[in-house]
């Protein structure tokens, strides 16, 4: 990235804090900047799943995500007072707020009881898909156009989803539902996604995080009060489902920064992801998220020791194939024509 683009960027950052009361459609449509907003997560969801996986072995999932939740709070709630105060937290339409809130509440939990039992690398190049259920869900629920180019990527990344499920190796019964994991908190991430499109004609980005945050809250403490004292536990040998359910325990003084980590990323996560979605459309964001595909494999194997297998390898260059198709057609879009103004819009 040049000098000179990267000063754009800064400048577009600070532009965007300062004009949100002012918000319209034209510069809701600002896919450099909501490129910038999808890379920056994109990188600390890796940095969150590694932390994550870090501490499975001896938290419950309930108790991870209270803790990164309240010190992301902390954060979040800054990002609120930097883009209106307090008065921005007012929604009319609360409804679907709920609804993005349990959408991702549920992909983090599925995601995460993958994470626990399945290399880094694989749980995440699985996932991948999501981009795909992006840009496929915002036909019906955002009203995107899709034509022949877009639609053929989708199935390129289905079929690269498919390989690395290694299918000639079901038949174990557990494993093969935990492979499927990751494929289903995608499914569940894209509904949350086009969602927060729709809401981001009227919802800051700090807000969207805050009932987001707001939910995980939410819905941990209601695992603690059912599940806290770990009874559900007992006698129960799948590490996924003893990741959902231990018990909760005081945390010894060396894994704080670790949480401290946890909840730096949360917030992070929840503003950046956000703003993305808000900033350009969906078609044009997801295929940036792919960056995190080369991050957790370099990171499951310095930290973990973990190596992709081959079909891991194969079904990746599928997806990315695909998603760097959808982005190309969607350059292509918008170059300006010969005697045509160009304009943002959807396509």
């Amino acid at each position: 990235m040049s000098r000179t683009r990267a000063s754009d960027i800064c400048a577009s950052v600070t532009d965007s804090f300062m004009s949100v009361q002012n918000i319209n459609i034209v510069q809701l449509n600002r896919p450099a900047l909501g490129i910038f907003f999808i890379c920056f997560g994109t990188m600390a969801i890796i940095v969150n799943d590694l932390l994550i996986k870090l501490l499975s072995g001896g938290y419950p999932l309930h108790q991870t995500i209270f803790t990164r939740s309240a010190i992301a709070m902390v954060f979040t709630l800054a990002f609120v007072q930097m883009e209106g105060g307090w008065r921005i937290l007012k929604t009319s339409t609360p409804g679907i707020h709920l609804m993005r809130g349990l959408m991702v509440v549920v992909a983090n939990m599925v995601y995460y009881a993958a994470v626990a039992v399945l290399p880094l690398g694989q749980v995440t190049a699985l996932f991948y898909i999501a981009p795909l259920f992006i840009t496929l869900l915002a036909i019906p629920i955002l009203g995107e156009k899709v034509g022949i180019w877009r639609m053929a990527a989708i199935g390129i990344g289905l079929v690269g989803v498919v390989i690395m499920q290694e299918p000639w190796k079901w038949g174990a019964g557990e494993w093969n539902i935990i492979l499927l994991l990751p494929v289903v908190s995608a499914f569940f991430y894209a509904i949350m996604q086009v969602l927060t499109r729709k809401l981001g004609v009227s919802s800051p980005a700090s807000a969207l995080a805050v009932y987001i945050q707001s939910t995980f809250l939410v819905v941990s403490l209601g695992f603690y009060i059912v599940a806290g004292d770990g009874r559900f536990a007992e006698g129960v040998e799948n590490e996924s489902l003893q990741f959902l359910l231990r018990a909760w325990r005081m945390p010894p003084v060396e894994d704080w920064p670790i949480f401290l980590g946890l909840g730096l990323c949360s917030g992070i996560i929840g503003y950046s992801i956000s703003a993305a979605y808000r900033l350009a459309d969906a078609g044009t964001i997801a295929p940036f998220e792919y960056i995190g595909l080369p991050m957790a494999f370099a990171l499951g194997w310095v930290f973990l020791g973990e190596w992709p297998t081959v079909p891991t390898w194969i079904g990746c260059a599928l997806i990315i194939g695909a998603g760097l198709l959808v982005f190309l057609r969607e350059q292509a879009k918008d170059s300006p024509m010969p005697g045509r103004r160009a304009r943002w819009g959807r396509r």
